[in-house]
């Protein structure tokens, strides 16, 4: 072969290549997932009270901080409240919760935020535990006042909770084993891990039963889509992570008609821990954690999932992985604040400071 009929044999050969690579790249495009909406991470003014177990929630533009945890082995609930301004970034102390606890479950209605159950502190023996609670709460940011409601029927921790029409509702938790003659739990005891679904009036202050989640679970993820209330990952077995499961499981409920549908699409990375908000119609979840016997581990991942296609979309992960981070939306960013860097029970402080903010492209 003379070198002119080896160079053009090879420049068949990168010809062939590269309409391979091309054609992989038309296949991949079509059935890998994509980002919904692209754009960055960026870092605001840091949480002036870095804890693990803090929980978001946005009112009238501006994003309130609840809750937060000293970690075990002192298990003990702090009931901070913070206010973060996007338009000054800064964060200002509020009057703390009117029951210091923790694993609280949030929801915003007509400018005010509702709270509902957690875990205050306990004793299992001389061990610090978790004591399920059904306290119900109104906070008015405008007025920096607490109001408290007529309480849930059941005592549950970890649970979620969404805001549709006129109504709100909490969804999964853990509570105690039946027939427990201690009111709180700990890893080392047994508990059980609830589906319940409870519906709030505010107008009456009553509540009501509705139809059970299909897969009892707590430490989930949930957000509301055109009238439909999303729960997303969470885990089963326990309220701890050391001797629970996490789940990628994703069910729908609609309470106009009281049912639930599902499972759908699964969630790219099973989790428990996590912080969602919703934006232009798709739920966003970020950071959790994992553990077991060998590994003690929080995420990085940052996903998506639209109702509307039942897909999901993996995006630019946070630069720090953390689990019991709050998080939410105001306008065009999703925010995850605070957290701890490490799956709970490491026994150190092990809590970030660090407020990120994924922008998404207008």
């Amino acid at each position: 072969m003379n070198k002119y009929n080896g160079a053009n044999e090879m420049l068949k050969r990168v010809g062939l290549a590269c309409c391979k690579l091309g054609a992989l790249t038309i296949f991949l495009s079509l059935y890998l997932p994509t980002a919904f909406s692209q754009g960055k991470w960026v870092n605001l003014a840091p949480f002036p009270e870095p804890r693990e177990e803090v929980f978001g929630q946005a009112a009238n533009g501006k994003m309130y901080v609840f809750a937060g945890l000293v970690s075990a082995p002192v298990w003990q609930p702090i009931g901070m409240v913070y206010e973060y301004d996007p338009s000054t970034d800064k964060w200002t102390k509020k009057k703390p919760m009117a029951l210091p606890s923790h694993h609280v479950a949030l929801t915003e209605y007509n400018g005010k935020i509702y709270v509902f159950g957690g875990f205050t502190a306990g004793k299992v023996g001389n061990l610090p535990a978790w004591t399920p609670i059904n306290n119900a709460f109104e906070y008015d940011p405008v007025q920096d006042s607490w109001r408290e409601l007529a309480p849930m029927p059941t005592k549950r921790g970890a649970a979620v909770a969404a805001a549709v029409g006129d109504k709100m509702y909490v969804i999964g938790g853990a509570t105690t084993a039946p027939g427990a003659t201690n009111p709180a739990i700990h890893p080392t005891t047994p508990q059980r891990v609830v589906g319940t679904v409870e519906e709030y009036d505010p107008k009456t202050n009553k509540w009501r039963e509705r139809a059970t989640m299909p897969t009892p679970r707590n430490h989930t993820a949930a957000g509301v889509v055109n009238g439909k209330i999303y729960v997303i990952g969470g885990r089963i077995g326990a309220a701890f992570i050391a001797p629970s499961s996490n789940l990628n499981i994703v069910e729908a409920y609609d309470p106009a008609t009281d049912t639930w549908s599902g499972p759908l699409a699964k969630m790219p990375t099973a989790r428990s821990g996590v912080c969602v908000g919703v934006y232009e119609g798709r739920l966003y979840i970020a950071g959790g954690e994992w553990q077991n016997a060998v590994e003690q581990t929080t995420y990085r991942a940052f996903e998506a999932y639209d109702p509307a296609t039942n897909n999901w979309s993996v995006l630019p992960p946070m630069a720090l992985a953390r689990h019991g981070v709050a998080g939410g939306v105001i306008g065009n960013r999703f925010y995850a604040i605070s957290g701890d860097v490490q799956s709970s029970g490491t026994g150190i402080e092990v809590s970030t400071p660090v407020v990120a903010a994924f922008e998404f492209s207008k």
